[in-house]
């Protein structure tokens, strides 16, 4: 794997990456142009968690119509300001999902699956999780949520 990070020499400190396959990402301070380099580490982290368990759910045989990952994160207050703290919140849309299922799929990320948390949790940082489940199943009950 290999990426290219550009200094785009304006007024502030914005940069470009670009990865080996041409994807371009730009990365600002200000967030005037695009999110922060610790956002994109968080950002990174979701999409990792969230990738493995939308895959993991699907190998399930679990009609999933949505998954969103609402993360969160809290910094060091002295420099380096790294990671301490990051909730991962999954809301799992789809039509009789089991709870079991997608409890298993968020455990076999965090503690299997998923390189991003692995490596942020061996460097010190606390990951937890959670999730919430709507069921679209149409239906007499349609509006059931189960929070876990």
């Amino acid at each position: 794997m290999k990426a290219t990070v550009n200094w785009l020499k304006n007024e502030d400190i914005n940069f470009e990456a670009v990865t080996e396959n041409g994807n371009k990402i730009i990365m600002d301070s200000t967030e005037k142009l695009g999110a922060k380099p610790m956002e994109m580490v968080l950002m990174g982290l979701g999409g990792c968690a969230s990738y493995d368990v939308v895959s993991i759910l699907q190998k399930a045989r679990q009609a999933v119509s949505d998954v969103e990952c609402q993360l969160s994160a809290k910094r060091a207050d002295t420099i380096p300001a790294v990671f301490t703290d990051i909730h991962l919140h999954f809301v799992v849309k789809g039509s009789a999902i089991k709870e079991a299922q997608v409890k298993k799929a968020i455990e076999l990320s965090a503690e299997k699956y998923c390189s991003a948390s692995r490596m942020l949790e061996n460097g010190g940082v606390k990951i937890t999780h959670d999730y919430e489940i709507i069921d679209e199943t149409p239906s007499e009950m349609t509006d059931k949520t189960v929070k876990g």
